[in-house]
């Protein structure tokens, strides 16, 4: 076995990584990040939901009033329909 090749291999090694070192801790260069257009249409998209209320009290307000009334009414059978609709699309 020859000592002084493994030596010589050796050096060659190491002064390609410290080649390769340099190269890449360049201060030129920079990283850019670009959003696509249909990102920036869910990052719309999520604030506009962030924004709006939960509940929209427009359309329960009534039913509350109607609620503390006494006067709101549930149609059974509509009632029942709509449950074994919904029963029927869970199977």
């Amino acid at each position: 076995m020859r000592v002084e090749a493994y030596t010589q291999v050796q050096q060659l090694y190491q002064s390609q990584t410290v080649n390769k070192g340099q190269r890449t801790g360049g201060a030129g260069r920079t990283d850019k990040v670009q959003i696509s257009s249909l990102g920036k249409d869910i990052q719309s998209a999520r604030a506009a939901v962030a924004e709006s209320p939960d509940i929209r009290e427009e359309l329960t307000a009534p039913i509350k009033a109607q609620l503390q009334n006494g006067t709101y009414e549930v149609d059974n059978d509509s009632f029942a329909e709509r449950l074994l609709e919904k029963y029927m699309e869970m199977r």
